[in-house]
């Protein structure tokens, strides 16, 4: 296990620009973005566990539900906009993601993930409960090839090597056509590791993510997302199963 201590400043991937107001103790942020904050990172090769704790937090559920304006969310919208059929979304999170996306009249919509909270903010939002599971993504529990497409945001890099690999071979069980999964990949195009922070997560480049995704599917093809912040750059990789 390779360890270091390193300052940079940074804006973790995907909801990091929004969880700096949870720990405005460890984390110093400009007036109007986090790409100016700095802290002390320790990187580890292969972790143990994930960070779970702050997916109980009411704090948490608030952030999902802003985080995504103007990038991915829109983009989520486009990709699925002309799919017809029962799609799962993996890590729903409070259910804002479904919401955006039930306008369109050819999909069926469901909903899973790790945090019984995210689901109940799920519910108050409209959402079927019904149509929503409280489940680890690297075991959902669904059928084979239940979902015609599949989808998770801003999720897969905060799982272990073993979960990101399990999260992945389970999405492609479940999946009968296509797999969208929207995460970071490292700006400096190595393999950084897992940056142990607040939220830890894994900060590697394109072409380990693609061969993480390869070893499930038949074809994978990598979109840009306009996400980004000052280490890492937003991918959608588009899994064909």
């Amino acid at each position: 296990m390779i360890v270091r201590n390193l300052l940079k400043s940074f804006c973790p991937p995907v909801v990091w620009t929004s969880l700096s107001r949870l720990h405005k103790a460890i984390f110093k942020r400009s007036t109007n973005t986090s790409k100016d904050i700095k802290t002390v990172n320790v990187v580890i090769d292969n972790p143990k566990e994930q960070d779970l704790d702050l997916y109980w937090t009411p704090e948490m559920a608030n952030i999902l539900d802003e985080w995504g304006d103007d990038n991915v969310w829109n983009e989520i919208q486009l990709l699925l906009c002309t799919c017809k059929g029962k799609i799962l979304d993996i890590a729903c999170g409070t259910g804002k993601t479904i919401k955006l996306i039930e306008k369109f009249p050819n999909l069926d919509i469901y909903g899973c993930d790790i945090s019984d909270l995210f689901i109940e903010k799920s519910i108050e939002k409209g959402i079927s409960k019904d149509k929503l599971v409280v489940c680890d993504a690297t075991n959902t529990g669904y059928m084979d090839d239940e979902f015609e497409y599949s989808y998770s945001i801003g999720s897969l890099e905060h799982f272990t090597l073993e979960g990101i690999d399990a999260f992945i071979k389970d999405s492609a069980r479940i999946t009968s056509q296509v797999s969208f999964h929207m995460i970071p990949t490292s700006l400096s195009k190595t393999d950084e590791g897992w940056l142990k922070t607040v939220q830890s997560y894994f900060n590697n480049s394109d072409d380990w993510w693609l061969q993480k995704f390869e070893k499930h599917y038949h074809k994978v093809v990598m979109v840009n997302s306009k996400w980004n912040d000052n280490i890492s750059f937003g991918r959608w990789f588009i899994c064909y199963k």
